[in-house]
């Protein structure tokens, strides 16, 4: 997290983006530090949640064009991981997207998201609000800590 907090803006553009795919970071974190070292919150909110969100983007079109298997080979998805997004998808319908910033179950449910064709504005503004909510309020908390 040091090596994305060091890369300023373009560091946590990255952090984000991976935290969403394929990779086990942690964006909030690097959002905390660059908010603790007197960058704009307000530039790193809407460069961690444009970051994220194509992360997601990113999930989506793998669930679009590819097959369940080859999804869950390459983001390393369990079959109980996929099975309980798929349920939580069934049974909160596509608001269940507001979520996708969520660990566990978020990357799931935008891979799913894609298998089933969601319409692509609706996935946007759901899981942009979700993850530009959950941004806001990481660096509300870092604020109130500095």
């Amino acid at each position: 997290m040091e090596y994305f907090s060091s890369l300023g803006y373009s560091g946590l553009f990255i952090a984000a983006f991976l935290a969403a795919t394929i990779l086990p970071l942690s964006s909030e974190v690097v959002l905390t530090a660059l908010t603790l070292s007197g960058l704009s919150p307000v530039t790193l909110v809407i460069i961690a949640t444009i970051g994220n969100v194509l992360g997601s983007l990113t999930n989506y079109a793998l669930g679009y064009w590819a097959s369940v298997k080859v999804i869950q080979k390459w983001l390393k998805l369990s079959d109980e991981a996929v099975e309980q997004a798929a349920q939580r998808f069934k049974k909160y319908g596509i608001l269940s997207l507001f979520f996708a910033w969520l660990p566990i179950i978020g990357d799931p449910l935008t891979v799913i998201a894609g298998m089933l064709r969601v319409h692509l504005l609706w996935f946007i503004v759901l899981v942009g609000a979700g993850k530009l909510l959950r941004y806001i309020f990481v660096s509300y908390l870092a604020l109130q800590v500095a």
